[in-house]
């Protein structure tokens, strides 16, 4: 028989963490984005990428205002493969005001059909559009921006891969802040002859609130030690009660949905044998449930889909 489970089962409002985290804004992030202002000359066109799982609250509005400028611009929400796909036409619907081109990718899948749209929508875009300084040039540039850890690297290298039929040309990594300066420019056809250059993420320089930040350290665009694990894990808990998806309890081994991040965490643990030696008082060892281990398992189960297709962005619809 089916648990009964009731919202007020829950905790309603998530414990506070330290807002220092959320003014978070490393060096290398403020010595890329002057690099990619002063770019903008050789820049025909813009291609914006971000999480579709936080496709509002993800987002750098500062770019807007510092890079876009009247450059023609797409945004790409890459990760679509982990949001259910009914929720498109009203993501889209809530961005339209601020981007008039919206693509849906992943960018893991070389036959997905927002991939194939990226690079011919870009040169349309630029044929159409007044490239002022850049009139006579002969190539094309594209500039890829986004927060970190959104697949940007990922999007040059299936573009990449799909018009020269060659390998990635730019780093790729699970953790944030893997491309750290603008790099040089890196081919993406021969004919038309265009370039694409890989940026920095680039997080605002002042996160608006705690949910927000703890939004964008679930997806992994801040690195995780710099809040927890086991706090990331806490919200992402209480966000799944909140919201009423509950698959956890069954992919975890869990008797029942509880608000109880410890209680999860030690199930995962013993789940899967991850468990600490330690000395207690009279020196003799004892085992424990490695908790923060329990917290990396958490996560990963998110990120890779495993808990289902979850928007985290769903009440802002």
């Amino acid at each position: 028989m089916a648990q009964k489970v009731s919202p007020d089962m829950f905790r309603s409002v998530f414990k506070s963490i330290d807002k220092d985290v959320l003014r978070w804004f490393p060096g290398h992030m403020g010595r890329g984005l002057k690099q990619m202002q002063h770019k903008l000359r050789s820049i025909d066109c813009i291609i914006e990428v971000h999480d579709a799982r936080i496709p509002i609250s993800g987002r750098n509005t500062d770019f807007k205002y510092t890079i876009s400028g009247v450059k023609p611009h797409i945004l790409v929400l890459n990760k679509v493969d982990l949001i259910d796909k009914k929720l498109i036409p009203s993501i889209t619907n809530r961005v339209k005001n601020e981007f008039e081109h919206v693509i849906f990718t992943n960018c893991k899948d070389q036959h997905c059909k927002g991939v194939r749209k990226v690079f011919p929508l870009a040169q349309n875009l630029i044929k159409s559009s007044d490239r002022f300084n850049r009139s006579e040039a002969e190539d094309q540039c594209v500039m890829i921006i986004g927060v970190p850890n959104v697949g940007k690297s990922s999007l040059i290298n299936a573009l990449r891969v799909r018009n020269l039929h060659k390998g990635g040309a730019s780093p790729v990594g699970a953790a944030p802040g893997i491309t750290r300066s603008v790099l040089t420019r890196i081919k993406m056809s021969e004919d038309p002859l265009c370039y694409m250059l890989d940026t920095p993420g680039i997080l605002t320089p002042k996160i608006e609130s705690t949910e927000v930040g703890l939004k964008l350290a679930l997806c992994a665009t801040i690195q995780d030690h710099l809040i927890g694990e086991t706090v990331i894990a806490d919200y992402l808990l209480f966000w799944l009660n909140k919201n009423g998806h509950y698959n956890y309890v069954t992919f975890f081994g869990l008797e029942k949905a509880t608000d109880d991040i410890l209680e999860v965490l030690t199930q995962i643990s013993i789940k899967h044998r991850k468990m600490l030696k330690l000395r207690d008082n009279s020196n003799n060892y004892i085992y424990r449930p490695d908790l923060d281990h329990g917290a990396k398992i958490m996560l990963q189960a998110f990120r890779s889909g495993a808990l289902g297709k979850i928007m985290l962005d769903a009440d802002l619809l």
